[in-house]
This record gives structure tokens, C-alpha cells and sequence, in this order.
């Protein structure tokens, strides 16, 4: 059987070159990416898109859109990392551990939307626990972020990284006007029926994540707490490869966490810390937002469809 054949659209951008590296020395697959001078070319773009097997679109979102509205081959599979379609129902959500069956559906589709960073963490720890009716989908979430500066894309790396002497702030809260465009894809794939409160924020690092979200045991069911909240999650990522979830003893002995942890890898880790005197629990997520929360993340999927297509 020939290879598959993978086209990267946005291949010199952050999360293009990640997955690139990614796939460097894969035998099993064959990549094409197209010269400078093609890249800016809709007709050259188009038709690279509808000769692959499979093409990932690392673009801004409209362009995604364009790239998306291009496709005239049946054939022809997508991998969007952009936030153009993550909440669109024709498209199949990127997050293989969300949900039992979810990574049977993406090895299957056409069309497959890849999850955002920052929700990436948001759903992990929400969104079993609010199926399994421990967290109520109307609970007023918050939801705090700190991600290297790399989740800003090339003009923050630029920012940082850029001219000699160049070197943005230590740290910066964004996202005042509360309308970041990942909160209704928290919103939707975590189960809520109300819009959470999302404050994301970037640190004089490169990369990497951690998202936590405060819960108040009042407002939960009666007679959850935090080891019913740590069991759920537990039994919902039971064997998967890419998430763990921090051991109750382990987490007790823990006094911070590091954003950079799992850098450099596709791991996600989640972790439950509570205060049974003052009713209040912690849920965090840490993991590499060039990892998990983008290239990596790609890269799974893209090996979920290429199985399926053995």
C-alpha cells in the first residue's frame, strides 16, 4: 500500500513546524509541503489540499475557512488547528480521551477540529464530571490560565525572542473584555449550559500550561468532595496513554506547580487538591500548549485516522 500523503498548510508557522518536527523520519507516511513562493498561492494551496490524503491546516481562521471551502476531492481528510470550526457539529471534535467512542470517531472522519489549548485542560477536568452529574452543567465555572508566551503565536515568540534586548512583559493578564474566542468551546464540549468566566493569561516562558478551576463543595451535589471528584476523573481516563491523573497521596505532599512540567511531550496531567474545612476544591490541569494543546495533539489524531486507514 502506497503511503499516505500529508499536506501541512502553515507548515512555518508554531504549530506547523512542531508538527513537522513531529513527523520527521516517519516511514510510514509521506509529507509534502510546498515551496516560499507557493505558500501565499490559493490555486497552489488548493490543489496541494485536494492531492493529499490527509491535510492539516495550521492557519489563521479564515483562512482555515478558505482552505476547508476549497476541498472538491470526497477523499480528502481534514485536520483543522485553527478555531474555525471547533464548535461547528458537522466537524468532529479533536479530543480522543473527551468521551468513550470520541477517538473511534475521529480515526473515522472526514472532518476533524482540533482542540484549543487552553481548552484542552478546561474539558479534561470538566467535562467527566459534569456527565457523571458531580459538577452541575449550570455551575458559575472560573476557569485561570497561564501559558508560555508561544501561545501567542509568532509575534509574541517575537515579542520574547526577536531583537536583541526584545523581552515582553513577566507576566500579563489578557482576555479583560471576558470574550476569548476559546470559552464557547469550553462552553460546548465541557457540557455547561452556562458560559464559564475565563481569564487567560501569558508568563515569560515559552511554553508550556496550567489551567486550574475553583469549585465550592456547596454548590455541588450533596456528598461530593474532592475524592469523589479525583475517583471520577481516575475511572474516566482509566488506561489512556496521554492523561494522568495525579494519585491523592501524591497530590497532598505537592506545594506548587510548574507550567513547563510536560514540555516537549503530548502528556496532559490532572490533579484534584482540596480543603475539606473551608468546603473548596481545586482542579488542575498542566501540560505543554505546543503539545497537548496543539501539535501533539494533531499528530494523535492524524495517527488515529492514518490506523484506520490500514
Amino acid at each position: 500500500m502506497t503511503q499516505p500523503l500529508v499536506f501541512i498548510d502553515g507548515d512555518q508557522g508554531t504549530t506547523g513546524l512542531q508538527i513537522h518536527e513531529r513527523l520527521h523520519g516517519r516511514t510510514d507516511l509521506r509529507l509534502l509541503t510546498l515551496p516560499e513562493t507557493d505558500r501565499k498561492n490559493p490555486q497552489r494551496r488548493a490543489e496541494a489540499i485536494n492531492g493529499s490524503d490527509i491535510a492539516i491546516l495550521c492557519l489563521p481562521d479564515e483562512p482555515a475557512r478558505q482552505a476547508a471551502a476549497s476541498v472538491v476531492n470526497p477523499k480528502v481528510r481534514i485536520i483543522d488547528a485553527s478555531s474555525a470550526h471547533r464548535t461547528d457539529t458537522g466537524w468532529v471534535y479533536g479530543f480522543p480521551e473527551m468521551r468513550a467512542g470520541q477517538a473511534e470517531r475521529i480515526a473515522h472522519a472526514l472532518r476533524v477540529s482540533n482542540p484549543g489549548c487552553y481548552p484542552t485542560g478546561a474539558i479534561a477536568l470538566l467535562g467527566p464530571l459534569v456527565q457523571a452529574g458531580l459538577v452541575p452543567a449550570d455551575y458559575p465555572a472560573v476557569i485561570n490560565a497561564v501559558s508560555g508566551y508561544s501561545g501567542g503565536g509568532r509575534a509574541s515568540v517575537d515579542a520574547y525572542e526577536g531583537a536583541e534586548g526584545a523581552r515582553g512583559p513577566a507576566f500579563q493578564v489578557y482576555g479583560l473584555g471576558l470574550a476569548h474566542k476559546h470559552t464557547p468551546e469550553i462552553e460546548r464540549h465541557a457540557g455547561l449550559t452556562q458560559r464559564p468566566v475565563f481569564v487567560p493569561s501569558y508568563g515569560a516562558f515559552r511554553q508550556g500550561i496550567v489551567l486550574t478551576v475553583p469549585l465550592h463543595l456547596r454548590l455541588l451535589p450533596a456528598g461530593v468532595d474532592a475524592a469523589a471528584l479525583h475517583d471520577c476523573l481516575q475511572q474516566h481516563y482509566a488506561g489512556a496513554a496521554h492523561v494522568q491523573v495525579v494519585p491523592r497521596d501524591e497530590a497532598a505532599t505537592h506545594a506548587n506547580l510548574d507550567p513547563q512540567a510536560l514540555n516537549g511531550t503530548n502528556d496532559l496531567r490532572l490533579g484534584v487538591y482540596g480543603n475539606a474545612q473551608h468546603g473548596q476544591v481545586l482542579l488542575t490541569a498542566v501540560f505543554d500548549n505546543l503539545g497537548k494543546g496543539a501539535s501533539g495533539a494533531a499528530v494523535q489524531n492524524l495517527d488515529l485516522m492514518l490506523a484506520a486507514m490500514r
